[in-house]
């Protein structure tokens, strides 16, 4: 776990700064009506943030698997993410990655292998520790989406 905190600490710091440079015009524009901005996008990790915070606290108690469902389009919907300042999505992505990094940092190494159920119609345990990496993972997608190629990486 500690690889990927330092790791998520790392992108969080190089990246809030980055993305202060974009323009308003080039992180509001939509390359098709259907699909998000730059601005969204970050959005999206906000939301991917919030559910997966939850995740790593509620997963460390229940004694269930918690099932915690996320609907990536409706999250950024509701958001309003298009609307919001700039200023305001980057700062709300930087905190609540710094909460998940505090979280995970002071978890007990015991609770990494507790399990979360992800899947919306499905079944889908993972570990908290699995679900950590994969959060690192998947942000560094769609940061490749603001900023192309600033990482070596496939997510599906």
């Amino acid at each position: 776990m500690e690889n990927t905190t330092a790791e998520l600490a790392q992108i969080v710091n190089n990246f809030s700064a980055r993305l202060n440079t974009l323009a308003d015009v080039e992180f509001t524009a939509k390359p098709d009506p259907q699909k998000w901005s730059k601005q969204e996008v970050l959005g999206h990790l906000v939301d991917s943030a919030q559910n997966n915070l939850r995740r790593f606290i509620v997963g460390q108690y229940q004694s269930t698997p918690p099932k915690i469902v996320y609907d990536q389009d409706f999250w950024v919907k509701a958001n309003a993410y298009q609307n919001m300042k700039k200023e305001d999505v980057i700062m709300l992505w930087k905190f609540i990655n710094e909460r998940i990094i505090d979280v995970l940092n002071t978890m007990p190494p015991e609770n990494h292998a507790r399990l979360c159920d992800t899947g919306k119609d499905t079944v889908q345990l993972h570990t908290i520790e699995w679900l950590a990496s994969d959060y690192v993972r998947h942000m560094k997608h769609h940061l490749n989406q603001i900023f192309p190629e600033s990482f070596d990486v496939v997510y599906v």
